[in-house]
């Protein structure tokens, strides 16, 4: 078991491998969602051509695409 923490409350489960990954449940999704709705979250700046070149590169587990 991978241990990982939620997002959005920090409790500490194999929630990778749940339907609600890498949320603990339902309602931590929402409330990440509703942050990212809010304007609370954001991406800082855009990715270069160059990054996305290099995640390419990366083996699957780095890159979070699992």
């Amino acid at each position: 078991m991978r241990s990982i923490k939620c997002p959005t409350c920090q409790r500490v489960g194999d929630w990778l491998a749940g339907k609600f990954g890498p949320f603990c449940s339902h309602r931590c999704k929402l409330i990440d969602l509703g942050k990212w709705l809010d304007g609370k979250n954001g991406i800082s700046e855009p990715l270069d051509p160059e990054q996305i070149e290099d995640l390419g590169t990366l083996p699957p587990e780095r890159r979070g695409d699992e």
